[in-house]
């Protein structure tokens, strides 16, 4: 089922933009980007979108990444 897979760890990237909301992007999911008038949205629409890559992965029969190779990024 496809509920195992979506509780795998994901990193997001989270971007403030100029004109409000915010633009997530998923590193390990290439081209997985979204976007929230706020960040619990933009949050929430990150998980819809994991879900559906994955979905989409698993239905093609290809690997889902393993998100496990990326570090952890702090703000400087």
């Amino acid at each position: 089922m496809l509920n195992n897979y979506v509780h795998l760890q994901n990193t997001l990237f989270t971007q403030r933009k100029p004109e409000g909301g915010f633009t997530v992007s998923v590193p390990a999911l290439r081209g997985c980007i979204t976007y929230g008038e706020n960040l619990d949205e933009a949050i929430s629409m990150a998980k819809e979108a994991v879900e559906l890559y994955i979905e989409e992965l698993r239905e093609r029969g290809e690997a889902i990444p393993d998100d496990s190779k990326y570090i952890e990024y702090f703000n400087l």
